[in-house]
């Protein structure tokens, strides 16, 4: 899965430090790896408890398979969670 935050300066590292926590951090505000549905709702449920919902946003792109996932990087190479093992 890819995750991608927005949130009110006040909020970032609060947001940064959730996502570390269940995801790779590649970008800025934007993570990517592999979750099981209990860690996804456990993830949503702490950036929920964090989030303003009239300033922040988060969105969740889902990949049902590996086998349509294709990574395509221009410029510098950032981590992927294709580089880490998950238990």
């Amino acid at each position: 899965m890819i995750l991608v935050y927005d949130a009110n300066e006040k909020r970032v590292q609060k947001f940064l430090k959730v996502c570390r926590k269940y995801l790779v951090h590649v970008q800025r505000s934007v993570f990517e790896g592999e979750m099981t549905e209990a860690q996804l709702r456990y993830l949503i449920n702490e950036l929920e408890n964090i989030m303003d919902e009239n300033e922040d946003s988060v969105v969740i792109y889902k990949f049902r398979t590996k086998k349509y996932y294709e990574r395509e990087t221009l410029g510098v190479e950032k981590p992927s969670s294709e580089e880490f093992i998950f238990s």
